[in-house]
């Protein structure tokens, strides 16, 4: 008997008539839907007439289960694989199990549709050309904000999910590290009853976040524009003016207002000026 397919299957990220006809056809045929939460993907299920089976498969379980999956697959029966919304794998689970099954030979097949950070790129009017999708940001400050920094000269755009929860402190951290002035793009509940697309400067989108309660609840892709040509020029700036202001101003105050003026990364400018005094 020859081997089955596993279709990795899109799923809408809001608006249920996202889900493409090949995809409705796909999940109704397969012996089995791989799904992140079956409570979840059941409902959509339900909503669709879809009464395929349900088996859990979420980073907690994958390891074990990857292998019988494959051996479902191997025996013969097609399986189909969703997160709880958009395209998996894209910040969900699923590596595994599809490495798993290429190494066995098995076709593993894609059915496109949503994507939350496509989607969100699509309208932002940032440069699209090039980009870099970073996910989640770690949640503990300390990592996000080291990770922040990092990227700080990165020329592509930048694209982030967000949570509700940690939306107002990543964009703190984020004008921390790629200065007040960036130019970026908030896309919240896209496809739903209440999107929001707001765009300008890192400083201007978290006023208005903070000013309303609103645009703090949901789901949230950060897109950031990549470090400016003169990314170097800027830094240079930022360090004059640090050097200027560190003269009457405690050097943490020094290194924010500096960077508040000139849009340089506030780390680089104190710390960068703190390693030349020990050498």
């Amino acid at each position: 008997m020859p081997a089955g397919t596993l279709f990795i299957v899109a799923t809408p990220i809001g608006n249920l008539g996202d889900l493409t006809p090949r995809a409705l056809e796909t999940l109704r045929n397969v012996a089995a839907i791989c799904a992140e939460d079956t409570r979840r993907s059941g409902q959509l299920m339900s909503h669709f007439g879809v009464s395929t089976p349900l088996v859990a498969l979420h980073e907690h379980n994958e390891d074990a289960l990857a292998l019988r999956v494959v051996e479902r697959l191997l025996a013969g029966d097609s399986l189909a694989l969703v997160s709880d919304a958009g395209t998996p794998l894209v910040s969900d689970p699923g590596f595994r199990l599809v490495r798993a099954a290429r190494a066995a030979g098995i076709k593993v097949s894609p059915l496109p549709g949503a994507c939350a950070a496509i989607a969100a790129l699509s309208v932002a009017g940032l440069p699209s050309d090039r980009f870099t999708f970073e996910g989640f940001l770690p949640a503990k400050a300390s990592a996000r904000r080291e990770q922040l920094q990092r990227l700080a000269g990165e020329a592509r755009t930048l694209v982030f999910y967000e949570s509700s929860h940690r939306i107002a402190e990543s964009l703190a951290d984020m004008r921390a590290a790629f200065g007040d002035y960036r130019p970026a793009v908030l896309a919240r509940e896209l496809t739903k009853l209440f999107e929001t697309v707001l765009d300008g400067t890192l400083a201007e989108l978290q006023a208005r976040v903070d000013a309303d309660d609103n645009q703090r609840k949901g789901e949230f892709v950060v897109m950031v524009q990549g470090a400016p040509d003169d990314e170097t020029a800027q830094l240079a700036e930022g360090r004059r003016v640090y050097a200027l202001l560190n003269a009457h101003l405690p050097p943490s105050a020094a290194a924010k207002l500096a960077a508040e003026i000139t849009g340089a990364p506030r780390k680089e400018l104190y710390g960068g000026l703190v390693s030349k005094k020990k050498e």
